[in-house]
């Protein structure tokens, strides 16, 4: 298996940044950079991962252990998307914006009326 430090140097590297530049965007010193990527060097915290992750668009799970692919297949995440939970036309929409006004109490009431009338 491929060490974390070794992970960290291939994410910085698939992404063109120096560790200068990576630590910028962290918000850490150089030298973090440089010992989380030395093999007998400190571990970075999973705070600092996951900003690795996000910094060089790896997968975060494949930087923290190893397993998975390091980069997402284009789309794999775009199914996460529901798009039945948008308004589909503006009688929805007006729907939607006056039930956001009205309070927590009266929202319930609202729902269950649209419920008896569809029933």
């Amino acid at each position: 298996m491929v060490s974390m430090s070794t992970r960290v140097r291939r994410a910085r590297n698939l992404s063109s940044l120096s560790q200068a530049e990576l630590a910028r965007r962290i918000g850490v010193e150089r030298s973090a950079v440089t010992q989380w990527e030395r093999p007998n060097g400190t571990t970075p915290s999973v705070s600092h991962l996951a900003q690795i992750a996000v910094e060089t668009s790896v997968c975060f799970e494949w930087l923290a252990t190893g397993r998975g692919p390091s980069r997402a297949d284009p789309g794999a995440y775009d199914a996460a998307l529901v798009l039945d939970d948008y308004v589909r036309d503006a009688v929805e929409s007006r729907a939607l914006a006056a039930l956001r006004r009205l309070s927590a109490r009266r929202r319930v009431m609202a729902v269950q009326i649209i419920e008896l009338l569809s029933g």
